[in-house]
């Protein structure tokens, strides 16, 4: 590890690496990644790939994504503190901070919600057993914003994330949640994101304040800047490769033809309790970005969202694109099928917002002023959100529970 300066770099072990967009912020914001892992061998070739090409980190004089760093291809029930320790380190050892998003999908709303009953939903016990065994100064936990009503299988909406919250005390730790919106600190995509804080013998760190903030007829605070817009990012990267543009064909070409930006093909509805003429949404892969906002969520799919040109034909944001609304350096080569580069681009956290956590974790490091933290109270909107959860889960769970039983019957 090359550094052009003698201050120290603050340590950080990264779990559920993915793609590395959280290590990308972390480094940005100063630290040194000691170990990255990952199960899925298309991210750790990412990484590989990275490391070996040496990316300058932005802002960073002389210092090099992921130099010096040790990449473990493993799931997270085979690892033991030991392996991502520094070769040599002895088991007092601690790392600066722990960071990572154990798999999303089964809290997700792109996917079957199936929450702590799938395998994956235990995985953050993992991340919990490893942060006892590491004893790192601060954690970094980040995940989709389904997992604040998540049910734990009794039924309790908020059920997961308050066995979250008591999983990280049992050990020593004090929490911090909040929702934070990537379009409010300067990204040009709206994604709200969970993030945990977590300190075990120094003051919890508070999260950043907003940037931006959507400009809503002239009504914008004056400290905030506009929300940046797709089309503004698209306008500033480089010509769309042609082998990766994809435009509609078929009986796509019409249904896509007349629509409005910021909508898409409704999907089916489905019919509820408080909701006779159906619960409806747009298709996923059929919806017309709004050049005008951010960019809506980047999915770990092949179908991002429809972009009208300006001179009127359509096509999908390509994969380069959708890497660089999720903060990634043009020169971060991504590993894999054109599915796995996608899947890769969307499961990451956003880099942009991960530099500006870091840096919020660095000035509580920087400080090391010792302290017994106690948990933060829930936000406010987290408490209401729980509450309607479980009101509409009454209202309508029987008839969303036959709704999935047809689903996986028909496949």
């Amino acid at each position: 590890m090359s550094t052009s300066n003698n201050e120290r770099q603050p340590t950080l072990i990264s779990l559920f690496s993915g793609a590395g967009g959280l290590d990308i912020g972390l480094e940005r914001a100063g630290f040194h990644t000691v170990t990255a892992t990952d199960f899925d061998a298309n991210c750790v070739n990412t990484l590989q790939t990275v490391k070996d090409l040496a990316i300058p980190v932005r802002g960073k004089p002389g210092l090099r994504h992921l130099d010096g760093t040790r990449l473990i291809h493993a799931s997270a029930e085979e690892l033991k503190a030991s392996d991502l320790r520094p070769e040599g380190a002895t088991s007092k050892w601690r790392p600066d901070v722990l960071a990572g998003g154990p798999p999303c999908q089964p809290f997700s709303s792109a996917g079957r919600q199936k929450g702590i009953e799938d395998p994956r939903g235990k995985l953050f016990l993992e991340f919990v057993s490893l942060a006892e065994q590491l004893k790192p100064r601060l954690i970094l936990f980040e995940n989709v914003r389904g997992l604040v009503t998540a049910k734990t299988p009794d039924g309790e909406p908020g059920g997961v994330l308050r066995l979250i919250r008591q999983s990280f005390e049992e050990i020593g730790y004090a929490t911090r949640f909040k929702l934070l919106n990537a379009a409010d600190f300067g990204s040009a995509q709206r994604r709200i994101r969970l993030f945990m804080f977590a300190a075990r013998d120094r003051s919890l760190p508070h999260f950043p304040e907003p940037t931006h903030g959507k400009d809503a007829g002239g009504m914008l605070a004056s400290d905030l800047k506009p929300w940046v817009s797709l089309g503004e990012f698209l306008s500033a990267q480089p010509a769309a490769n042609p082998e990766d543009i994809v435009v509609p064909t078929g009986s796509l070409v019409d249904e896509l033809a007349d629509l409005a930006p910021g909508t898409g093909v409704k999907s089916r509805g489905i019919v509820e309790a408080n909701r006779p003429s159906g619960h409806w949404g747009y298709r996923q892969d059929r919806f017309l970005a709004d050049l005008s906002l951010p960019a809506r969520t980047i999915r770990a799919a092949t179908t991002p969202d429809w972009i009208r040109t300006e001179d009127g034909t359509l096509r999908r944001l390509t994969w380069r694109e959708c890497a660089a609304l999720q903060g990634f350096p043009r020169e971060w080569e991504i590993q894999g099928t054109l599915a796995a580069k996608f899947r890769q681009i969307g499961n990451a956290v956003q880099a942009d917002m991960a530099e500006k956590l870091g840096l919020m974790l660095k000035t509580s490091i920087d400080r090391n002023k010792r302290s017994s933290p106690v948990s933060a109270p829930w936000p406010a909107e987290f408490q209401k959100w729980m509450a309607y959860t479980a009101m509409e889960h009454q209202t309508n769970g029987k008839h969303r529970a036959a709704a999935r039983e047809l689903r996986e019957k028909v496949g």
